[in-house]
């Protein structure tokens, strides 16, 4: 008999596949810049699927782990530690309130990583600037790196939670790690970021065990030329946004294990993040440094949930559910970019 969460997960995957192919074939297709209004719809559409699949958990979240007893639901709650008061003699109840908080982890995961998702953005700005790539070939970038985003997120979170399934006590390297990037994003805010394509790692590994052709080629990955394979500058820009993509992973990974353990709802958070981060990307890319408070925000956030973290059963006890945490991450966000609105950078506008 096949596992629920293994029918999820197909179920999941076969739907994404279906949602980018769609997606490739409407825009990439035009070879044309995606415009802002292509980018907000597409923006819509992916949160809107979020809070269809919140909605989904919130009423059928049971089924992931095929819970229809209370043994089942205990054993459950132990292992992704939930930290529910259960009901033995009310088991609707009880499963009523597992499926609530199920969901509540989901759409907080959610926001975590749609959130940090934004720095992502002024790399991925400056990776393209760098390379110098026409913008109407952003779109076939992106949307081919989230399909190897898609796999490696999916390796390193099921990883993830086998290690603190067996190793609790990795959930406070975690945490820490959380802070210091918190603390360390807040001190370099200010520090201009370049990339030297020419010096670049993943340029200099490329050129070292591949051919590689020096100039870009519409927008092909590949081409052939007196019957060798050469990649394009192209594919370059690719494999960079992919290992920026798994450094990112590094942070949001873990930030998101702050809000739930079952490693189920950070992979379906996680990807949905990341499917909505393309067309939020073209959405932000000509206004994404008019956000100015924006890393002082993204680091306060990340500081917040690495010691949350640390502070483990202790900071549930004390009332820090996450129902709360959505509220103080959601409030963080809201006040960085409002006030990015209000006082905006004089001299960068001058400039």
């Amino acid at each position: 008999m096949i596992p629920n969460e293994l029918i999820f997960i197909i179920g999941f995957v076969l739907f994404i596949c279906l949602m980018l192919a769609l997606d490739l074939g409407l825009f990439a297709k035009s070879g044309k810049p995606v415009s802002m209004g292509q980018a907000a719809i597409m923006s819509g559409v992916w949160v809107s699927l979020a809070l269809l699949f919140y909605y989904f958990i919130y009423r059928y979240g049971h089924l992931l782990h095929h819970i229809d007893n209370f043994k089942a639901l205990q054993e459950i709650n132990v292992k992704n530690f939930h930290h529910l008061q259960l009901n033995p003699n009310d088991f609707a109840a009880s499963l009523d309130m597992y499926r609530q908080n199920l969901s509540l982890e989901f759409i907080t995961g959610y926001v975590v990583e749609y959130a940090l998702s934004v720095d992502n953005i002024f790399v991925m700005v400056l990776i393209f600037t760098a390379f110098s790539v026409e913008p109407r070939y952003y779109h076939k970038v992106l949307i081919w790196g989230i399909l190897g985003a898609i796999v490696m997120r999916f390796l390193f979170i099921f990883v993830g939670s086998e290690l603190i399934g067996k190793f609790h006590w990795v959930l406070y390297i975690f945490g820490a790690f959380l802070v210091y990037t918190g603390i360390a994003m807040f001190l370099q805010r200010n520090q201009e970021k370049k990339i030297d394509p020419e010096n670049h790692g993943v340029v200099k590994f490329a050129s070292k065990y591949f051919a590689v052709h020096p100039h870009f080629s519409g927008g092909k990955f590949f081409v052939k030329i007196d019957g060798r394979k050469l990649l394009t500058p192209l594919f370059l820009v690719l494999m960079i946004i992919e290992v920026t993509d798994l450094l990112f992973a590094v942070d949001s990974i873990p930030a998101i294990f702050s809000v739930t353990k079952d490693p189920y709802i950070v992979f379906f958070s996680n990807i949905f993040a990341i499917l909505g981060l393309r067309s939020m990307f073209f959405l932000l890319v000509n206004i994404i440094e008019k956000f100015r408070f924006l890393k002082i925000g993204l680091s306060l956030l990340l500081s917040f949930i690495g010691l949350k973290m640390l502070a483990g059963d202790y900071a549930t006890e004390t009332g820090l559910t996450t129902g709360i945490s959505l509220v103080i991450i959601l409030s963080i966000l809201f006040v960085s970019i409002i006030a990015s609105l209000l006082f905006p950078d004089k001299s960068r506008q001058k400039g």
